[in-house]
């Protein structure tokens, strides 16, 4: 490791005010994408700003149809609130195989989808979900919020307060994990609204994405059989060792099927 400044803030607004006063400042949440990185020597900020102490940052809410989430809330925690359990069981099941119990008793909703990693599992659920992302400012709506790896639509200094999630009629998230990390090799979140079908991929391509063909399928009938025969062409997937662009390509209609039998279950 290398020298830096570590804040313990006990506000948001003290935690905006150092963020202002210290060039190349990073705002520590969970930690479980930023620490391994720092020990890497791949990111080396000047001041670390930990998120962890400012009072009302977790919990949860549900009312008036919505599951409003703190940005500081474990992954842990959302996987055993009664209240996700029982408004929104799809969210719940998501965040109990989100990495190892190491991970969701450390790791924060906030953190994972303002790092944006292409892996991530949590974006699937805000965007499959069309959740709204409150900050510090503003509130931007999922679809606005990713905007490509490891990028979101957050300005310097602007920090995830809460996230809110309409309660679906139907949802399930089902997905591919790499065997070691447990990330997403492929992950597909379907959501059945009063406004229509969504399903977001994660893990597939640089940044998670709707799948509009499927949408439009779904909408008609939401039956593994009604995208059975949707090809996914692979131009845009990720390909590594793990696994090449078209074999995610086959991964999602597969992954997509499965979650759409598990939300009609």
């Amino acid at each position: 490791m290398y020298q830096f400044q570590y804040f313990r803030p006990k506000s948001l607004d003290e935690a905006r005010k150092l963020f202002e006063g210290n060039d190349e400042a990073k705002f520590l949440a969970g930690g479980q994408t930023l620490l391994p990185t720092l020990k890497q020597r791949l990111a080396q900020p000047s001041a670390l700003i930990d998120l962890a102490a400012i009072p009302g940052f977790s919990g949860v809410k549900a009312a008036g149809g919505t599951v409003t989430i703190g940005a500081g809330t474990k992954h842990f925690d959302v996987a055993s609130s009664p209240d996700v359990q029982k408004a929104i069981p799809a969210l719940a099941h998501l965040a109990a195989h989100i990495g190892d119990p190491a991970v969701r008793h450390m790791g924060t909703l906030g953190g994972s989808i303002a790092n944006n990693d292409p892996a991530a599992d949590y974006p699937a659920a805000v965007l499959g979900l069309g959740a709204t992302i409150n900050t510090t400012s503003r509130a931007i709506t999922a679809d606005d919020f990713f905007t490509g790896m490891f990028e979101t639509a957050l300005k310097d200094g602007e920090i995830v307060t809460e996230v809110t999630f309409p309660v679906p009629e139907k949802a399930a998230y089902m997905k591919f994990p790499n065997p070691a990390s447990r990330y997403a090799m492929v992950g597909v979140f379907v959501a059945k609204t009063k406004d229509g079908v969504r399903v977001a991929v994660t893990g597939a391509s640089p940044c998670v994405f709707r799948q509009k063909e499927m949408e439009a399928a779904l909408a008609k009938s939401f039956t593994p059989d009604a995208i059975a025969g949707i090809k996914v062409a692979p131009g845009d997937m990720n390909s590594d060792l793990h696994g090449t662009a078209e074999y995610r390509a086959h991964l999602v209609t597969v992954m997509a099927k499965r979650a759409v039998a598990a939300a009609n279950a």
